[in-house]
């Protein structure tokens, strides 16, 4: 994996040194830069386009919530940026922070084991994100024909072979070369893949959520915000569901057309 390219925001000298002395200590960082303001830092982060900024919160002028304002109007997204990790003396601003989907948020004075934490952070959602982004990908390729949509499904229950109508089905979970339908109390195995078993399904009652998961729309109770951008989805029955990154944007916004729809409906009523 290609190192990552950081860049330091902090108008204090000294605090920009200790990131430094930090950063040049591990193997897998670049460090591409040092901006000592908030107006430099919107210039250099357009031009660098780095993978990770330490940003500190409290600069004269432009602060750092400033920064990540003027990048938005400027970059399509929060993946142009680069993720971003707080640093600042206040801990009052932390909650705001999380709030624009920092990464991290560092506390000065912080020591090199909680710098450490941070970065080992950074390594795993670098790491996720390839790979959610690999498996995508992978999906787009050798997309097999479309093929006749099910509305029920073969299953083997108590010694016999019956038919499970889809619209009872919850959630389907990948197995290796199963997928296993939960429906209700129950869990069926199938030999099918989640891939080949996808296309199949209707699509305004079926969703992607995970590389490993679909879910029955009908079957979510509740979509919570979790730390870092992340979301899950909770089913009536309390089981939650993690929500991979590839997919968050895409079951949002079903989510909220669906939620338009139902507001029409109940307007014309």
């Amino acid at each position: 994996m290609a190192k990552l390219r950081t860049l330091i925001v902090d108008d204090e000298r000294l605090a920009r040194l200790k990131l430094r002395r930090f950063l040049d200590e591990q193997p897998d960082v670049e460090i591409v830069g040092e901006c000592g303001s908030g107006a430099e830092a919107v210039e250099r982060i357009r031009a660098e386009q780095p993978d990770l900024i330490f940003l500190d919160i409290q600069m004269p002028g432009l602060d750092g919530f400033g920064v990540l304002r003027e990048i938005r109007k400027r970059e399509a997204g929060p993946e142009r940026r680069g993720r971003v990790v707080f640093v600042t003396a206040h801990d009052e601003h932390a909650v705001r922070a999380f709030e624009v989907e920092a990464l991290d948020y560092l506390l000065k004075p912080f020591d090199r084991a909680r710098f450490q934490q941070t970065l080992d952070r950074v390594r795993r959602e670098r790491r996720q994100s390839l790979d959610e982004k690999i498996a995508a990908l992978l999906e787009k390729i050798d997309q097999p024909e479309p093929e006749a949509q099910l509305d029920r499904i073969l299953v083997r229950s108590g010694g016999r072979m019956t038919f499970l109508k889809l619209r009872e089905v919850d959630w389907i979970e990948a197995d290796d070369n199963y997928v296993r339908l939960h429906a209700g109390r129950a869990a069926h195995l199938v030999r099918e893949t989640l891939r080949g078993l996808e296309p199949r399904l209707d699509p305004r009652l079926f969703l992607r959520i995970h590389r490993s998961a679909i879910v029955n729309i009908e079957a979510i109770a509740e979509i919570r915000s979790l730390f870092h951008g992340d979301y899950d989805v909770l089913l009536r029955d309390g089981t939650a569901l993690p929500v991979g990154r590839t997919w968050r944007d895409r079951l949002l916004q079903r989510m909220g057309d669906i939620g338009a729809q139902d507001l029409r409906r109940k307007e014309r009523s």
